[in-house]
């Protein structure tokens, strides 16, 4: 899961930073509203964390012009301030989430996935496709109740992809999924682990390959 942070205090964003790693999260960091507006331009996320107290425009205002734009990207809102006017306001503009600092690194990792979970429609952390179940906590595949062994690459595509089930998932959203660990990996090396993925899901589901914008993840048809 890829997400965007938008702190400025060195600190405090480098321990976020090692927090949600620590969590198998992939992070970027940024340091004002307007550099997140580009980054969110340029690159796919799950998810922002954004700090209210930002250099320039403040985090409240960013996430106003993101749902003005019709941007539906899941906001988790950072915040030294506590009282219940700042939490009805920052939820009122359209934030998903208010946690208050400090705050607990395993608390924050558990809303994040919690809003990323509700973003992809699962339940308790499960999709379920037809012959598929997918665990995406337990990082788990069940084709007709049967369990599926993925590579960790595979199973980095598949979520990807049942993320957004029936949607078009760009290619170098895959790439950068799959450069997480650190790795460069080309395209050509995205393509072949969809092929392997794709053998193992054999006829339970349908990854459709659209030239020029990237995959999409179907129901098999009956």
């Amino acid at each position: 899961m890829r997400l965007l942070v938008v702190e400025d205090d060195d600190i405090v964003a480098d321990a976020i930073a090692r927090g949600l790693g620590a969590a198998q999260f992939s992070v970027r960091r940024v340091t004002s509203a307007e550099a997140a507006q580009a980054a969110i331009a340029d690159e796919e996320f799950d998810l922002a964390v954004i700090d209210v107290g930002l250099p320039g425009s403040d985090g409240l205002t960013l996430v106003r012009r993101l749902r003005s734009a019709g941007r539906g990207l899941p906001t988790l809102i950072l915040t030294a301030r506590c009282t219940l006017a700042d939490k009805v306001k920052a939820l009122d503009i359209g934030a998903d989430d208010f946690l208050s600092k400090p705050f607990e690194p395993a608390e924050l990792a558990a809303r994040c996935r919690a809003l990323v979970r509700r973003a992809s429609g699962s339940v308790n952390g499960t999709v379920r496709l037809n012959r598929l179940v997918v665990d995406l906590v337990g990082r788990r595949l069940l084709i007709d109740e049967g369990e599926v062994e993925l590579t960790a690459r595979e199973w980095c595509v598949l979520e990807c992809l049942v993320r957004r089930v029936g949607q078009i998932v760009p290619k170098d959203r895959v790439q950068q999924a799959l450069s997480q660990s650190g790795d460069d990996i080309s395209a050509n090396a995205v393509e072949v682990h969809v092929s392997r993925l794709r053998a193992k899901l054999g006829d339970a589901a349908l990854i459709r390959t659209l030239r020029g914008l990237g995959y999409r993840l179907e129901e098999a048809k009956a």
